[in-house]
């Protein structure tokens, strides 16, 4: 018996489109991660991308729990002495919500070449229209 690797051409990628609003932050990061990743097909390689495109709407409305809006901290650093700068995700929330989605899934892909080519299939959108009418998306519901 031999282990079944795909080729690209076995690879058939899907479009979806997830309605973040009123949905924990991590909890749709790790969803998406999966369906990026590809974890949901049978054909699931690691070292492969066999992973679908997903569109995210809503970013704007998606919840944090606890006090988190408060007390989780955004950092990044402008590469001079004493430059770290941080944001409190209520700030980060209300001015770049697409961007602070964005950053919960990418964290939760592979670090590399293979993550940075998974996250090109994420789009996320701070309101309820998008511009992906053409791909024909399929809804999901990961609202369990």
């Amino acid at each position: 018996m031999k282990t079944f690797i795909p080729k690209t051409a076995d690879i058939d990628r899907k479009w979806y489109v997830v309605d973040a609003e009123g949905m924990v932050l991590g909890r749709l990061a790790s969803e998406v991660a999966n369906i990026l990743r590809g974890k949901n097909k049978p054909i699931y390689t690691p070292n492969m991308d066999t992973g679908d495109y997903v569109i995210i709407v809503n970013a704007g409305k998606v919840v944090l729990t606890g006090k988190k809006l408060d007390q989780k901290i955004y950092y990044h650093h402008s590469g001079y002495a004493g430059g770290l700068k941080e944001t409190k995700y209520r700030k980060l929330l209300a001015e770049k919500p697409e961007f602070a989605v964005q950053h919960a899934v990418k964290g939760m892909l592979p670090k590399g070449p293979l993550g940075r080519q998974m996250a090109k299939k994420l789009k996320v959108f701070a309101g309820a229209e998008h511009g992906m009418e053409a791909q024909k998306p399929e809804a999901l519901d990961l609202k369990k």
